[in-house]
């Protein structure tokens, strides 16, 4: 194909198809004059007379032979308004000099204007082209005559192509094209809820954190569900797709978007769903939390809390942290507490408050009228009843729990919304839609005072600035594969949600010194913008 491609962009291509075209026609000509002679020379009287179907058969080979022609005519003229069929060419017609690729395609602006993607002539050509390059690869995407579609490049391509008509000055445009034959038509703009230099943000301090650089940062408004920040790192280049990027077993996996795909430990940031379990289910009580940890059987090492560890490596010891409640456990991020929680609830309990915040689904993103954007959230495997040990590890977010940071940033956005999850829409024009009631109102406005407090009095801290007002839980995941994955996820200001967030840093370690700064640094420089 990359030869075939060279070969059709080349200069010498124009005189070589004329060239063809008419030794086509002279090999076609001189076919015609052999049947003529060969009329002539035999006499073909003796023969019987053709049978009676042959004649209408012939005739509906030649109109259906004519219909095709003359929907090929129409493709010429209006193809553009055949928005499945551009659609087909562009993604399974790889060949450069396909018309579906010569579309002047729409831009992809952010929330401000700022271009994200637009098509460039180039040599006569149509050229994609990313001012940001791996900076919103994932979000947006790509649109390749070799490599297809991703991203906002796939879920808009009617309006990009120029496939929805949608005003008038659509429809005049489209007339325009058919009358003068253009094979050049322009698309439509789409505009994003992205902010360039959020997402620009986001994406530096991902590549700088400890831990070799990986992650991923969800931001989110809880109140209509658009995404002004998904940074995936690390990325690729949208400007140089090679085929290598497909075919080879990269370890880093550029191409996977870790913001709505990646599956990780959730580490202590579950105990946010732990503590929405308890409050749904009405529990108000104390459960001690001794040093010595806590197992559901001797034949399993206790669960601990980091206090004890962190003791014993200073050489000295820890009294424990005795009984708590909910609110205070929740601060300190206890250990022992949550998995006494998640055994005293049982199997169920735990399976049914999964149920409620869409564990084990794939959600799309809102608007997208050609092919669906989605984000994968969390797996919670059922756990065998016999298994009370396992449902005290899922119920620290360890063992076989997983987390993205879409659905969690999902999760944190409807505690900040009463309850509320908003579908999270990429397109400005995209209508807000709810999507599920994750909890009840009143559990949601609990859970806002225990994770300010989890900030203001516990793990967080540390990244507790004047003005922010943030909320939110840490979490430090254990990895069998390296070092500890950094999450912190919430929202702020506490008070007055206007901003919701999931933080993921790989191999980061604590996620009260990596992930949360990163996210504390995020929010200031919203803040400067006027979007806290």
């Amino acid at each position: 194909m990359d030869l075939l491609n060279a070969l059709f962009s080349s200069a010498p291509w124009g005189p070589v198809r004329i060239g063809l075209h008419l030794t086509f026609g002279i090999v076609l000509l001189y076919w015609l004059w052999l049947a003529y002679q060969l009329r002539q020379a035999v006499h073909l009287r003796h023969l019987k007379r053709p049978r009676a179907w042959l004649l209408p058969a012939a005739g509906l080979v030649v109109l259906a032979f004519i219909a095709i022609l003359a929907y090929q005519a129409t493709w010429q003229l209006g193809g553009t308004a055949r928005p499945r069929f551009v659609a087909f060419m562009q993604s399974h017609d790889r060949r450069q000099f396909n018309p579906a690729h010569w579309i002047q395609r729409g831009r992809i602006l952010d929330r401000h204007g700022r271009v994200l993607a637009e098509s460039r002539n180039r040599d006569g050509a149509a050229e994609r082209v990313y001012p940001y390059g791996p900076v919103f690869a994932h979000a947006v995407g790509y649109a390749d005559p070799r490599f297809g579609l991703s991203g906002i490049e796939a879920t808009a391509n009617l309006a990009l192509n120029g496939s929805m008509l949608d005003s008038l000055d659509d429809w005049g445009e489209l007339g325009r094209q058919v009358l003068t034959q253009s094979k050049r038509p322009r698309g439509q703009d789409r505009v994003t809820t992205f902010d360039a230099s959020l997402q620009r943000f986001a994406v530096d301090a991902l590549s700088a954190a400890p831990g070799g650089g990986s992650g991923a940062v969800l931001l989110l408004r809880p109140a209509d569900g658009a995404v002004l920040v998904m940074a995936s790192v690390p990325s690729f280049d949208p400007n140089r797709l090679q085929a290598d990027l497909f075919n080879a077993r990269d370890p880093a996996t550029p191409l996977l978007n870790r913001a709505t795909q990646g599956q990780y430990p959730p580490g202590s940031t579950f105990k946010v769903v732990m503590a929405a379990q308890a409050l749904e289910r009405g529990f108000s009580g104390r459960l001690d939390c001794p040093a010595n940890g806590y197992t559901t059987s001797r034949h399993y090492p206790p669960i601990r809390d980091h206090e004890y560890y962190s003791a014993q490596d200073a050489g000295g010891s820890w009294a424990g942290h005795g009984p708590l409640d909910l609110a205070t456990a929740l601060a300190k991020s206890s250990n022992v507490f949550f998995a006494q929680l998640g055994v005293l609830g049982g199997h169920s309990a735990l399976a049914a408050i999964g149920e409620r915040l869409l564990f084990n689904r794939s959600i799309a993103f809102a608007g997208g009228a050609s092919k669906a954007l989605s984000f994968q959230t969390g797996r919670l495997p059922s756990i065998p009843k016999r298994d009370r040990y396992g449902l005290a590890q899922a119920s620290i977010g360890q063992g076989r729990v997983t987390a993205t940071p879409a659905h969690l940033a999902l999760i944190a956005a409807a505690i900040a919304n009463d309850g509320l999850a908003m579908r999270p829409r990429l397109l400005r024009d995209a209508e807000p839609q709810a999507l599920a009631q994750l909890m009840s109102s009143e559990t949601a406005r609990r859970l806002r005072v225990m994770l300010r407090r989890a900030v203001r009095d516990g793990t967080g801290r540390g990244i507790d600035t004047d003005g922010l007002e943030i909320a939110g839980k840490t979490g430090t995941a254990e990895n069998p594969h390296g070092a500890s994955h950094s999450w912190f996820v919430g929202f702020a200001p506490a008070s007055s949600p206007s901003l919701a967030f999931a933080v993921l840093v790989e191999h980061g370690g604590y996620g009260s010194a990596v992930a949360a700064p990163l996210a504390r640094d995020l929010l200031v420089k919203a803040a400067e913008q006027g979007l806290l």
